[in-house]
């Protein structure tokens, strides 16, 4: 079963290293790209609610969790995003495939570890923009990367407090095309930015538990503001576009760009909920993240684009028809629903960026243990259509593995 388990985890390396363009928002232009990490499966199909937690499962988004973790856990995600784009006067469709996370939780006693890889932000984009006899294409990929280590400790019974420390790092590569009518030859410039920075959070979890086996949660996190380093490089070249869109460089020069320190957003992420083990749970999640002062990561700044402070709102639960059946496989079944109400942070010509996603999914039972198949699927908008922006319609499908063994077994003689 590991060996099974370190394969996909090898694959998955693969895929994440060498798969970078995991968005196609023209929105993923602005900052470091559009979020792209929210949550696992378990959390996506509860509208991104992270306040519950178990001992099966990992939370990536609170490292207090990792402290009432009772099994080893190998959790790993991957999703498909269907996407609408829609202008005043036209529309296309576009889509793309990415992993999501890959993650390991160990208890040890009253401490829990934890460490993997999140793709975080995503950069994926094109743009045309034609005035008079001038043509300009837009064209951007990449995005940052997230590897870390947790640990979670129980401090007492129903209460814990962990620590992340994460390492950022990324690449995004931004390329403009100017072409005038009746010029064989173009001018382009391609931008890039090498990102890295180290962050952390901290993280709070609270459980009470009644004798009526009804559950309190209380979860807190939050994330310092840390800096992000941005080593820039850019390129000026004279081309011709070929068939098949192929860009023939007759000359080039390199550009001296400012290297420039990011502001990566203080965080503060508040959750309560209540439920009954083993069978049903509600809450909600509010999420604030100061993100006005990010700034952007090229050396200049647009008159037409603010960065605001961001906010998001979560509703969902799950509900389990009866967890130890043993004569119907889908009362066993872990049944979950949500929305969330997000404002991106991101103005655009006095336009305030909003995004909303109503999400539904299930946790399929799998082998011997408490392994599960989380599946999920949400709908959402993100924009609008006023001041000539675009307006997106998505439709995500969102796959998880979690995967259970126990480690540290106590040896029995006779």
């Amino acid at each position: 079963m590991i060996k099974k388990i370190l394969i996909v985890i090898l694959v998955l390396i693969s895929s994440i290293t060498y798969a970078q363009e995991a968005s196609s928002s023209p929105y993923s232009f602005y900052g470091v790209g559009v979020q792209k990490f929210k949550g696992t499966a378990e959390n996506r199909a509860m509208g991104g609610l992270s306040v519950y937690s178990d001992s099966i499962h990992l939370n990536l988004q609170n490292p207090a969790a990792y402290g009432g973790l009772k099994l080893t856990t190998y959790s790993l995600g991957a999703s498909y995003e269907s996407l609408t784009l829609e202008s005043a006067n036209q529309s296309e469709k576009t889509d793309n495939a990415t992993v999501d996370y890959l993650a390991i939780g160990i208890p040890v006693g009253k401490f829990g570890f934890g460490f993997g890889l999140v793709p975080f932000t995503a950069v994926g984009y094109q743009l045309k923009s034609i005035e008079g006899t001038e043509e300009a294409r837009f064209s951007g990929t990449g995005g940052l990367n997230k590897v870390f280590l947790s640990v979670g400790y129980e401090v007492f019974e129903g209460f814990n407090l962990g620590i992340d420390a994460n390492y950022n790092f990324g690449n995004i590569e931004s390329k403009e095309i100017l072409i005038r009518e009746g010029v064989s030859r173009h001018t382009r410039r391609v931008d890039r930015s090498d990102l890295s920075g180290f962050g952390f959070t901290f993280g709070a979890q609270y459980k009470k538990i009644f004798e009526n086996k009804m559950e309190l949660y209380g979860s807190l996190a939050y994330t310092p503001s840390t800096n992000l380093k941005s080593e820039n490089s850019a390129e000026l070249a004279t081309i011709a576009i070929g068939g098949n869109s192929q860009e023939i460089v007759f000359d080039s020069q390199d550009l001296t760009v400012l290297d420039r320190d990011l502001n990566f957003s203080e965080e503060y992420k508040l959750g309560v909920g209540v439920g009954k083990s083993k069978s049903w749970f509600v809450g909600a999640e509010y999420v604030m993240t100061n993100s006005s002062e990010i700034g952007d990561r090229r050396n200049f700044s647009r008159d037409d684009v603010v960065y605001e402070d961001a906010t998001r709102m979560s509703l969902g639960g799950f509900y389990i028809p009866k967890y130890n059946s043993l004569t119907s496989y889908f009362k066993r079944v872990v049944y979950r629903a949500g929305v969330r109400f997000e404002e991106t942070g991101l103005n655009i010509d006095n336009q305030s960026i909003e995004e909303f996603g109503i999400s539904f999914g299930v946790g399929l039972p799998i082998g011997n243990l408490f392994s599960n198949a989380n599946i999920g699927f949400e709908y959402g908008q993100r924009g609008t259509t006023a001041a000539g922006l675009v307006k997106e319609d998505f439709f995500n499908v969102s796959i998880g593995l979690s995967l259970n063994d126990k480690w540290f077994r106590k040896l029995k003689f006779n």
